[in-house]
């Protein structure tokens, strides 16, 4: 392979050429150009309204947070929701239910529960094995 020396080699010209005398006076336009921008000051009277404002803001958010809080968790539950989030996302059934309830509860469930005559024939009537219901 040729040993290529970049001194010894033509140079190539690029095509670009800077204008004449372009950096005599370049250092003077930057300068005229810099001193030309005005600095924006911003007055203490229209701060303090920025300042005002802010503070007004995060005293409302302080404020509110307690109250959204007390509005979630005052929700009551659905009877209907709570028994289908039991039933299909708990691995739960009816006796480890059972199992968990202490005399409170079930004398609760006692004075809340009306059987009505016709919906207690409609249950033993429908029901095939009637008379393990009934021996139990």
């Amino acid at each position: 392979m040729k040993v290529f020396k970049l001194e010894n080699e033509p140079k190539i010209k690029t095509g670009f050429k800077t204008p004449e005398h372009y950096f005599d006076d370049l250092s003077a336009k930057v300068l005229q150009q810099i001193s030309e921008t005005e600095v924006k000051v911003i007055p203490i009277y229209k701060r303090k309204k920025v300042v005002a404002t802010l503070a007004a803001a995060v005293v409302f958010i302080a404020l509110m947070i307690p109250i959204v809080n007390n509005y979630k968790s005052s929700k009551e539950l659905d009877e209907a929701a709570l028994e289908t989030y039991l039933s299909y996302e708990s691995n739960l059934n009816q006796y480890d239910l059972i199992r968990e309830l202490d005399t409170k509860d079930i004398e609760a469930i006692n004075k809340n529960v009306v059987l009505e005559q016709e919906t207690l024939e409609d249950v033993l009537s429908s029901n095939p094995n009637i008379e393990n219901l009934i021996s139990e």
